[in-house]
């Protein structure tokens, strides 16, 4: 997600109803990504984020990741941390979940979801056969997000998976 943020702002954007000069509100549109991860834990759901997720290379972020949840799951994260995120990923497929319809995060414009990874017959190139399948699903706030930009994301984030190599072209801002 972090590499498609320079591509697709709007999902990492947030609705401020701030009134501006004009009496309008408007759309904040933030330079980095401060990646929310939704953790089941002993006490409840936590969304802890990640500040500046977007700057750091992906080993790097695999390991602050890991570090994000298990602080989460261990109930150490600090108050900073479960405020102040710009975009969210909610993983239901660890429950074994097809699809789900996550609510957003006060103050964001878009959470991923990501369902089970299932075996199933899938066509590909004109044949039938047995392929690795994820649901996607992608709630945001239509007062910042439109329809065309929600599925132009969600493209970029399927193609992303289906061949990782793309990010070098997507690139990092």
């Amino acid at each position: 997600m972090c590499v498609l943020a320079a591509r697709h702002p709007a999902v990492n954007s947030r609705w401020d109803a701030a009134e501006d000069d004009d009496g309008a509100a408007s759309i904040v549109e933030h330079g980095y990504v401060d990646l929310g991860v939704a953790v089941a834990t002993e006490r409840g759901l936590v969304v802890p984020h990640l500040p500046d997720a977007d700057a750091l290379a992906l080993p790097d972020l695999a390991a602050a990741l890991a570090d994000l949840v298990a602080t989460a799951r261990e109930g150490r994260t600090a108050p900073e941390r479960l405020r102040g995120g710009t975009f969210t990923i909610t993983n239901v497929g660890v429950f074994g979940v097809d699809a789900g319809t996550p609510i957003l995060v006060p103050g964001q414009a878009a959470i991923l979801g990501l369902g089970a990874v299932r075996r199933r017959p899938w066509e590909h190139e004109g044949q039938v056969a047995l392929r690795d399948v994820l649901t996607l699903g992608l709630t945001f706030d239509h007062r910042v997000v439109d329809g065309e930009q929600a599925a132009r994301f969600l493209a970029d984030v399927g193609a992303l998976l289906e061949d990782p190599t793309l990010s070098l072209l997507v690139g990092r801002p």
